[in-house]
Parts: structure tokens; C-alpha cells; sequence
């Protein structure tokens, strides 16, 4: 009975020690190096990590809000980081959708409950459950339409938001009856901005703006790399290759205060008009993270410091730990904002 538990004991303790070489270090070393003092020497530390850049503003109450950035702009002319450049910002991009969704519903243009079959009829037999997957679902991701990256030819040539994507959605089966479950699919908001579309009768982009960006002030926010000089573009990167990814067309851009000003609106209410901030309130949510090759961004108001804290950075590995590198720079900042 010795001999065996002194076995058990033995392999145990071999295994542990196996399974060591299985661990993230690089994250491990991340999490527990002492916490700096201020918020530009977490930026600069980052960038040890093999981010080739990175912009943070950070806007506490009772401050001036105030932007931090490190590393390379564009790596290949040795521009320096700029804390006015324009941003990919990927997916925070549905908060602006469902901000207009929550106004149209309030305006009664639009119902949460219409179904996907009541705007685009000729999707019934396409989309699985069209006739019941209602608006409501699909801004909450619980729609069970697939979402259109996941199907391998997208990364055959990666369609922005249009027809050729949905196209490759069509071709999948639903990820599960509506309401049934939740899973993040681009495909629900594609759709749903050609639902406003239809709905205001102009591309939803115009709508946008005129809703959400002038009236905030939001002057340097835009739809497409079509609208702005692709020098105040910041360079995209993917560990491995040398190609800069920043004249793809990839939805929206803007500056690190330009998402700040409308996550801290967003949170406080002043983006909305009487009723619209309790539908939203009841279809989605107040932060979001963005991700497409090239760049990785986080939007987060911590309501407990009254701090709105936005990262941007432009380096990406699908394969590797870079989000969750940029996780940690992330959470690093905000203890010391906090602290």
C-alpha cells in the first residue's frame, strides 16, 4: 500500500511537472511584473511584448482626459505612434448599430419583434428560421445564424459587411433554433444594417451620423477608409508577415477620444432622447472589444471610478497570445487608473 501511494505520488508530481511546459509564460510574466506608476510606463512596457503600437486615452471624472501612446504609427516609415490617428475599431462598430436600432424602435419605425422574413421575404428558405428571428434576437446575438467567419472561404479573401458575406452565412446551417442559446455572429449585424436601410430609406451610415456623431461632436469618425487620408490611418500588423493591413476596407474608423466621448455618452445617457436608453438597456450592451487582422481594440467605462478607458493596438496573432497580452496591458492600465 506504501509502495503504491509512493508511486501515485511520484507520477503525480512528474506529471505537474510536465504540464509546466505547457504554460503561457509570456502571459505569466504579463500578469505578475510589478504594476508601474503611471499609465505611459504600462503603454511603453507593452510594447516590449512585440506590439508594434499602442494608443490609450483614459477619461476619469474630474480630469482632463488624456492620451498615451508608444511604438510605431506606421513600423515601415518609422512614424511614431500618434494619438490623433484613425483606428479600425472593428466591433465596438454594434454599439453604434444598436444605439440606432434603440432610436428607431423608440420612434416606432422599426419593431423589435418584426422578424427577419418581414424585411428581406426572400431570405425565408436561405436563413433557417427567417420567420422567427426577430430584431430583438439578432441584436442580441441569439438568433442562431451563423456567424460568416466561420466559414473557411471567408479567409479566402475576407468580405467586409456585404452581400458576398452574407452569401457565405447562407450557405451554413443555423447555429441553434432562435433564442434557444447566445453566439456572436457578424452576420446578425449585416443585417441589421440593411434593415435600417430599408427602414430610413439611406445608407445607415448617413443615419449614424446624423444621430450619433454630430450631435457628440464626433469629427473624427467615419464609415470607410474612403472618407479619410490613409496617412492619419495607423498601420495594421499580423505577427509574421510584413504586409500592412490598413488600406483594406474593414468598416468603421476613428480616434481613441473620438470612441471614448461616445462610450462615456453612451453610459451616462446623453446620447439619448426620453425612452430610447431603456430599450437599449433591454437589447444590448454599454462596452465592446474589436478584432480584425491587423488590429485589436477595447472600449470599457468602470462606473466605480467613472472612467471610460479605451487600447488600441495594432498587432494581431489569431494563432498566438496577443489578445490576451493586450487583455492584461489592458487591466494593467485600469488598476493603475484606479489606484
Amino acid at each position: 500500500m506504501k509502495r503504491t501511494k509512493l508511486i501515485l505520488r511520484i507520477v503525480f508530481i512528474l506529471a505537474s511537472i510536465g504540464s509546466l511546459a505547457f504554460v503561457p509564460w509570456i502571459l505569466v510574466k504579463a500578469w505578475i511584473l510589478p504594476l508601474p506608476d503611471t499609465v505611459q510606463e504600462q503603454v511603453n512596457e507593452a510594447i516590449d511584448y512585440d506590439f508594434d503600437g499602442m494608443v490609450v486615452y483614459v477619461d476619469k471624472a474630474g480630469q482632463s482626459p488624456a492620451l498615451y501612446t508608444a511604438g510605431w504609427h506606421d513600423r515601415e516609415k518609422k512614424i511614431p505612434a500618434r494619438p490623433d490617428a484613425l483606428f479600425k475599431i472593428a466591433s465596438i462598430g454594434k454599439l453604434y448599430v444598436a444605439v440606432t436600432i434603440a432610436k428607431l424602435a423608440n420612434d416606432k419605425r422599426l419593431s423589435l419583434e418584426n422578424t427577419l422574413a418581414d424585411y428581406f421575404p426572400e431570405l425565408v428558405g436561405k436563413i433557417e428560421f427567417a420567420e422567427r428571428i426577430t430584431l430583438r434576437l439578432m441584436v442580441q446575438h441569439r438568433s442562431g445564424i451563423p456567424n460568416f467567419i466561420d466559414n473557411p472561404a471567408y479567409w479566402e479573401n475576407r468580405p467586409n459587411f456585404n452581400k458576398e458575406a452574407l452569401e457565405l452565412a447562407i450557405e451554413m446551417p443555423a447555429s441553434f433554433e432562435p433564442g434557444d442559446d447566445y453566439e456572436y455572429s457578424n452576420t446578425n449585424y449585416l443585417l441589421l444594417t440593411q434593415i435600417i436601410d430599408k427602414v430610413v430609406g439611406y445608407n445607415h451610415n448617413q443615419f449614424i451620423k446624423e444621430e450619433i456623431l454630430i450631435p457628440l461632436g464626433l469629427n473624427n469618425t467615419f464609415a470607410s477608409l474612403r472618407e479619410v487620408n490613409i496617412d492619419d490611418v495607423m498601420s495594421g500588423y499580423y505577427v509574421g508577415e510584413e504586409h500592412d493591413f490598413k488600406t483594406e476596407e474593414q468598416g468603421m474608423l476613428a480616434t481613441a477620444a473620438d470612441v471614448g466621448t461616445f462610450l462615456r455618452a453612451l453610459n451616462d445617457g446623453s446620447l439619448f432622447e426620453e425612452g430610447e436608453q431603456e430599450i437599449y438597456s433591454s437589447i444590448y450592451v454599454y462596452e465592446h472589444t474589436g478584432l480584425i487582422v491587423g488590429y485589436q481594440s477595447i472600449a470599457k467605462y468602470f462606473k466605480d471610478i467613472d472612467t471610460v478607458v479605451i487600447q488600441f493596438n495594432n498587432t494581431t496573432n489569431f494563432d498566438g497570445y496577443d489578445w490576451n497580452l493586450a487583455e492584461i496591458m489592458y487591466s494593467r492600465i485600469v488598476k493603475i487608473v484606479r489606484d
